[in-house]
């Protein structure tokens, strides 16, 4: 690892400063937005330690299907759903672990990312997909919807994507624009038990690779 490494919390963390100097308001209304989630606990129906993870089956970039039961065959599984390859968050996790990757193989691991993105040619051409772990698209997050983690988007969330990014998430997500996964993360032993989680609503905090290495360490003991 780098002498220069910078561990991801201290990377968000620049990036919500950063946010908060260049457009102040708008951080302040994300920040009121995730407030409001968290007083209705958005997210505390996600899969608690020890319950089984349900199988699925979803398509890669190349739109070939990947099935949990055939990664889990092989030893755990990190999975981690992300809200696409558009979220500068999400390109800073996928980066870290990224980073991370060897040491994650080197504990007998698979890493898969899941997002509403569709498997087409701009998922394809994207620094994501170049990635060495597996990019699977939930265009309707139905998958994370049977994890705990699908969020139905704020309207002043959807707003800014829309008019200040020109995003088109129905066109992104193949007619899903408003349901997008809480950005989270769990660790599946073989069995497809839960064996290590992280979910925030807040999308601008992220689960720390380290702490993921830790816990596959943890597991191999």
């Amino acid at each position: 690892m780098s002498d220069s490494y910078q561990d991801l919390k201290t990377q968000t963390e620049a990036k919500v400063a950063a946010g908060r100097k260049g457009n102040p308001e708008f951080m302040q209304g994300v920040d009121n937005e995730i407030a409001k989630a968290k007083a209705i606990e958005q997210g505390a129906s996600a899969l608690g330690l020890m319950q089984i993870a349900p199988d699925f089956s979803l398509p890669n970039q190349h739109g070939e299907q990947v099935q949990l039961a055939t990664l889990l065959a092989k030893g755990p599984v990190v999975i981690t759903f992300y809200r696409g390859s558009w979220c500068p968050y999400c390109n800073l996790q996928l980066k870290a672990l990224q980073l991370r990757l060897p040491e994650i193989h080197a504990l007998g691991a698979q890493l898969v990312a899941i997002s509403p993105q569709m498997p087409d040619d701009s998922l394809s051409e994207s620094d994501i997909s170049k990635m060495d772990f597996l990019v699977l698209s939930d265009q309707n997050a139905d998958v994370a919807a049977q994890f705990g983690v699908a969020w139905k988007v704020p309207d002043y969330l959807l707003d800014h994507m829309r008019d200040d990014r020109g995003l088109d998430l129905e066109a992104l997500n193949n007619g899903n624009g408003t349901i997008l996964p809480i950005p989270a993360t769990f660790i599946l032993n073989k069995e497809g038990q839960v064996v290590w989680r992280y979910v925030d609503v807040d999308y601008r905090t992220r689960a720390e690779p380290q702490e993921m290495i830790l816990a596959l360490e943890k597991l191999n003991n």
